[in-house]
């Protein structure tokens, strides 16, 4: 009797060192992929050199086509609008998705940005499209992921980067300005999205 109960944290620490991390596994994506980075700033490189905004540097790191769909000021409304339409013309195997920000700057409502991003994800679902959620900042004097994605996160099961850009935008080093990266963020941006993707089995 006494073996037994000495067998149980042997037992539960091979489960837990056997137990897959990194979120869900992905498909392989093919050399000939397309992945369709969507967002607002941080997705389109405001402060990154030319080539050097997180799209770009993904492609190089990645060897798949990088599209960079990314609108500086957009909000998720507007997003939420355009997402349909650019899915039908840049049909993509992977859907990288980074909004919010300008939502939470504007003091925008938090139930209407996850509706906006919910509506987004769900489309995506609809289409097959596997998407790679990043979790943004709200409007703090502590920087700290706004709530709302890990929900969504919890509803539609994509791949989450829950605090990585938070902590990036704590580091004055990577940053343009306020609330942009530099060359340097959006390299460790990318390369943590390479990563990721790697341990998901996309890569």
């Amino acid at each position: 009797m006494k073996l037994k109960w000495l067998l149980v944290p042997v037992i539960l620490l091979l489960a837990i060192s056997f137990w897959p991390s990194g979120g869900p596994s992905l498909a392989p994506l093919p050399g000939s992929a397309r992945i369709l980075a969507f967002g607002d700033s941080l997705t389109k490189g405001v402060g990154a050199s030319p080539g050097m905004d997180y799209p770009a540097q993904l492609q190089a790191m990645s060897g798949r086509e990088v599209i960079n769909a990314g609108i500086s000021g957009e909000t998720t409304s507007q997003g939420r609008e355009r997402f349909a339409r650019v899915l039908d013309e840049t049909p993509p195997d992977l859907i990288i998705l980074l909004e919010g920000g300008n939502d939470f700057l504007r003091n925008g409502n938090a139930a209407q940005v996850e509706a906006n991003l919910s509506a987004m994800l769900a489309q995506a679902q609809r289409r097959d499209i596997p998407v790679v959620l990043i979790g943004v900042p709200q409007k703090s004097i502590w920087l700290e992921t706004a709530p709302l994605y890990g929900q969504l996160a919890a509803q539609y099961q994509p791949l989450f980067i829950e605090d990585f850009l938070t902590e990036l935008l704590k580091l004055s080093e990577v940053k343009s300005d306020a609330i942009h990266l530099n060359d340097e963020g959006y390299r460790r941006l990318a390369e943590h999205l390479y990563q990721r993707l790697q341990q998901a089995g996309s890569l």
